[in-house]
């Protein structure tokens, strides 16, 4: 982790571009998710747009760096856009009682602990830590595992397998998470250890 971490070297400060669009129709689809499970309870609608949102993950990325158009703004947008949709997932899913209260606490408590650390690495004027592939793939896991899920709820036929691989990739995106949330956390002392070794 470096003591102060900044975009890749192709980055710039353009806002319109076509990785940034696409971040920005990802970002659209959480609140139609939101009325499709909370307001009409349309879980098959519903899980159409968080499978769209879930497997375009990769795509804004994919397309910045094919189209050498990295932008600040996408750096951004990208975690910003995942988040939302766990978060937004979570919220829903919570409410409609299709997952439990301890996973619903196990997984904002690590944002919280995350939260936490950028706030102190922020305080000693520092970014936040460089995006992990433990943590990138526990959230493209966990955004692969929610579709499956609601699916298994609104799809009773199919339950019987989708729900086990569904919860399977549930708790292996968990694991993931929190091991990431732990690198991070060691990540962020090292650079606090140094910066007052290097200040002593």
């Amino acid at each position: 982790m470096s003591q102060q971490p900044a975009p890749s070297i192709e980055s710039s400060n353009r806002i319109w571009t076509l990785p940034n669009a696409i971040s920005f129709l990802r970002l659209l689809g959480v609140p139609l998710f939101l009325y499709l499970l909370l307001g009409v309870e349309n879980d098959v609608a519903a899980v159409i747009v968080l499978m769209i949102g879930g497997s375009t993950d990769w795509v804004d990325g994919y397309v910045a760096r094919r189209m050498n158009s990295v932008s600040r703004l996408g750096e951004l947008l990208d975690p910003f856009a995942d988040r939302l949709y766990i978060v937004a997932t979570l919220i829903g899913f919570t409410v409609r009682e299709v997952i439990p209260l301890w996973l619903t606490g196990a997984l904002l408590l690590r944002e919280a602990v995350l939260g936490v650390v950028l706030l102190i690495l922020r305080r000693h004027g520092y970014g936040p830590p460089p995006v992990h592939y433990v943590g990138k793939t526990g959230t493209f896991l966990l955004l692969a595992s929610f579709p499956l899920i609601l699916l298994a709820k609104a799809a009773p036929s199919i339950e019987w397998w989708v729900g086990p691989v569904g919860w399977g990739l549930s708790w292996w995106a968990l694991g993931l998470y929190w091991c990431a949330a732990a690198l991070y956390v060691v990540q962020a002392v090292r650079v606090l250890r140094a910066d007052r070794e290097g200040s002593s």
